[in-house]
């Protein structure tokens, strides 16, 4: 597994609902956040994806909920990629407080989409080590 790559982010008033707790859907923005922050870091944009007519997809998530998070609370969403042979590979996420908290843990399934043929790549780290300037950034 890949050392985790981390983004800071506040949660703002309008991401809480009529409990005054961050909504459950916002959780997988943070997310998903933090997965294209560390493509960036990578040197992977969506136009590089794009021109390589591939992108990732997730295929299963799973959220956590360990502790609320409340207006105005700093968190630190990390991402590490986990390799396996196949289509298909894990990301795992935490979301923890500035004070350590864990507030939630993510793990996800995803693989990457050959855009024309409509069908997941063979091995998508070859993908992922090809286009990145920085392949380190997930384990490879």
């Amino acid at each position: 597994m890949s050392e985790p790559f981390s983004v800071r982010v506040t949660v703002r008033g309008y991401e809480t609902d009529v409990q005054g707790h961050l909504n459950q859907a916002v959780y997988l923005n943070y997310a998903e956040h933090a997965r294209w922050a560390l493509l960036h870091e990578a040197g992977i944009t969506q136009s590089v994806l794009a021109a390589r007519g591939v992108g990732p997809v997730a295929l299963e998530t799973t959220i956590r909920y360990k502790r609320e998070l409340l207006a105005g609370d700093e968190v630190d969403v990390s991402c590490a990629f986990a390799w396996s042979t196949g289509k298909t590979f894990r990301i795992e996420q935490v979301i923890t407080k500035a004070d350590g908290t864990v507030s939630a843990e993510i793990t996800a399934v995803g693989g990457v989409l050959d855009l024309k043929l409509r069908k997941l790549v063979p091995s998508p780290q070859d993908i992922f080590r090809e286009l990145a300037e920085e392949p380190g950034l997930f384990g490879l």
